[in-house]
């Protein structure tokens, strides 16, 4: 019989399985690896997990856990739009740092690699944000000194498509040197410039100060 698993156990094996998801994604990753790297045997990954599908999304989740949390802080008061941007922009580059494997697995499964897996994990990841972005738009557009046409969910959709890049720029090796192009070789260590540029532009959009 298994002893039932502490939940500090229960979180390095899911540590650990994000990394090898995103170091080698879904199909290559290894169990075995998993198991030998978070020090417990793979029978104990399998009595939690029914496969190695099962344990992937549940990896996909405990990850989402960290964005819902970056989310809640943003959102946590009657905070005007530019300040809630700021929030997020600082609480997102931070987030990319100390945990780029979540980045990297978020690119593993947009590059097709989980197809089967696509509007299941469509639905769990955006929708997380989808409603909220939305209603921030809707905000701005009522406290803009312009006239905005655009459709508030078409803006939040623009605006969480600079977000992800951002994101992915921070962890995905290619993306960090495309950042590097267009920025300058240090930009990677000048976090402070990215984060006030990019609120610059987003501020400028909207019509917000």
């Amino acid at each position: 019989m298994y002893k039932k698993l502490d939940a500090d156990t229960i979180n390095k094996i899911l540590e650990t399985g994000i990394e090898e998801f995103a170091n080698n994604g879904l199909d290559r990753a290894n169990i075995n690896v998993i198991a030998k790297k978070a020090g417990v045997s793979v029978g104990v990954i399998y009595k939690y997990y029914k496969d190695k599908d099962s344990f992937f999304l549940e990896c996909v989740r405990h990850s989402l856990k960290l964005l819902d949390e970056v989310l809640y802080d943003a959102f946590s008061d009657d905070a005007d739009v530019m300040t809630c941007i700021k929030r997020i922009v600082y609480a997102l580059l931070e987030h990319s740092r100390k945990h780029k494997n979540y980045n990297v697995m978020y690119n593993e499964i947009t590059s097709g690699s989980c197809k089967s897996y696509a509007k299941i994990l469509a639905e769990e990841i955006e929708t997380r944000t989808a409603f909220i972005y939305e209603q921030l738009m809707e905000k701005a557009k009522r406290s803009a000194t312009v006239d905005i046409k655009i459709d508030s969910r078409m803006l939040a959709f623009f605006f969480d498509n600079l977000l992800m890049m951002l994101q992915f720029s921070y962890s995905c090796d290619y993306y960090m040197e495309r950042m590097k192009i267009y920025c300058g070789d240090d930009i990677l260590e000048n976090d402070e410039k990215v984060a006030s540029e990019f609120i610059s532009f987003i501020a400028s959009v909207l019509g917000c100060k």
